[in-house]
């Protein structure tokens, strides 16, 4: 490709409003805007300057021009607008979860790998400068070999069980909205994929998970201990910790500090890379990149293990959303 992309936003929440931002402030070409609300998308647009507003935000999908179209909508819709983009020959960069279980993600990765086109989740701790610096120094046997990775993640949220947060239709709960994080924070830095996994959840009144606890295990012996909740705040800080140190992170979504501590000699080392607010910049060069053939920074790989394990996590919870029942499509 001899010009510069064309993406298309689809969705105009806090998220979308970040995205357009941030293509906008490195020179990049916000092509079109879509959303179900019409006047929404009018005025995302004017805040923007984007050129493109649908009348039907379902033109996006045949839309010549467009390039890469970036997903922002709730999560029960990712798997439809998914699989209408990549129909049409549209990379596509779509917000986490990326779908709601993995039967969802393997036909979307098929038609990708069918039409030739990238398929990625917008997971930002796979973009982060931080982490790659990070995971680089891991495997370099930096704090020896890793046995154990704990993580936490916990937001308040009032009770509304009509809201995002805890409503079934809307495939509400802390896995799919905040666990997502953690089980690919864990991912990244395990030699390779969980084949043990163990919780306990309790539901919010909607029926979806409010607070979980999980323990993972891979075939080379690391463990993870995850701690989830809705309805009750807790740090967003993980310890990765090896036989001679370990790290430690907090925020690590969108880290651009660690400290290091090594066992010995009680020694600590502060890294930093990158920047927490240039989060999505990082996330929308490496799909340029991989859309170019030039890197894979992507991890869809990662994202399929992910998927995978908290699809189990909810069939075991049976805790199944209104797109799922009656479907089985919780099995992949």
């Amino acid at each position: 490709m001899d010009r510069m992309m064309n993406w298309a936003i689809l969705g105009t929440g806090d998220i979308a409003n970040e995205m357009a931002q941030a293509l906008k402030n490195t020179g990049r070409k916000v092509y079109a805007v879509g959303n179900r609300t019409h006047e929404k998308a009018v005025d995302f647009a004017k805040e923007y300057e984007i050129e493109k507003v649908y009348d039907n935000f379902h033109e996006m999908f045949q839309d010549d021009a467009v390039d890469v179209i970036y997903i922002a909508t709730p999560h029960n819709t990712h798997s439809e607008f998914i699989m209408e983009a990549v129909s049409n020959g549209k990379h596509v960069l779509c917000e986490k979860a990326i779908t709601l279980n993995s039967k969802e993600l393997e036909k979307a990765i098929n038609l990708a790998k069918e039409k030739n086109v990238v398929l990625a989740e917008a997971m930002t701790i796979y973009h982060m400068p931080l982490h790659k610096k990070l995971r680089k120094m891991v495997e370099e046997g930096g704090i020896g070999d890793i046995g154990m990775i704990q993580i936490n993640f916990g937001s308040f949220k009032e009770y509304n069980m009509d809201n995002r947060f805890f409503n079934p239709k809307m495939a509400g709960g802390a896995l799919l909205d905040i666990g997502v994080y953690a089980i690919s924070l864990a991912r990244y830095y395990l030699k390779s994929q969980p084949n043990q996994v163990v919780s306990i959840m309790k539901k919010a009144p909607s029926g979806v998970d409010e607070i979980s606890g999980i323990v993972m295990q891979n075939a080379e012996g690391q463990m993870v201990v995850i701690s989830l909740s809705l309805h009750t705040k807790q740090p967003k800080r993980c310890n990765i910790c090896g036989e001679n140190g370990y790290i430690e992170i907090v925020d690590y979504p969108r880290a651009e500090e660690a400290k290091i501590v090594y066992t010995e000699s009680a020694k600590t080392e502060i890294v930093k890379e990158g920047e927490m607010s240039l989060a999505l910049q990082y996330e929308l060069e490496d799909m340029e990149k991989a859309i170019l053939g030039n890197d894979d920074d992507i991890l869809l790989d990662y994202t399929r293990d992910v998927m995978q394990i908290m699809t189990d996590l909810r069939k075991e919870w049976e805790m199944y959303y209104p797109e799922e029942i009656g479907k089985a499509a919780v099995s992949a």
